[in-house]
């Protein structure tokens, strides 16, 4: 049960840094205002409550999404 819950929270950590490192570089290509601002300003400017729950949703529904293909795959 141990390796399962800890298995869940680096799949879902790895996926939430995924998310974050997304923003942040975007921050410096799309925007430009990182590079102008600087790397504290971006990321002040991502880390919010908003993307946290938007990275903690989609974090949670891709590993969910992912151990049902483990599962179906181990059934056949």
């Amino acid at each position: 049960m141990k390796n399962k819950v800890w298995r869940a929270v680096v799949e879902i950590g790895f996926i939430i840094f995924l998310f974050y490192s997304n923003l942040l570089m975007g921050e410096f290509e799309r925007s430009a205002r990182g590079k102008k601002m600087g790397l504290a300003w971006a990321a002040k400017d991502i880390l919010t409550e908003e993307n946290f729950l938007i990275a903690g949703s989609a974090a949670f529904i891709g590993y969910v999404v992912v151990e049902l293909l483990r599962n179906k795959r181990r059934l056949k």
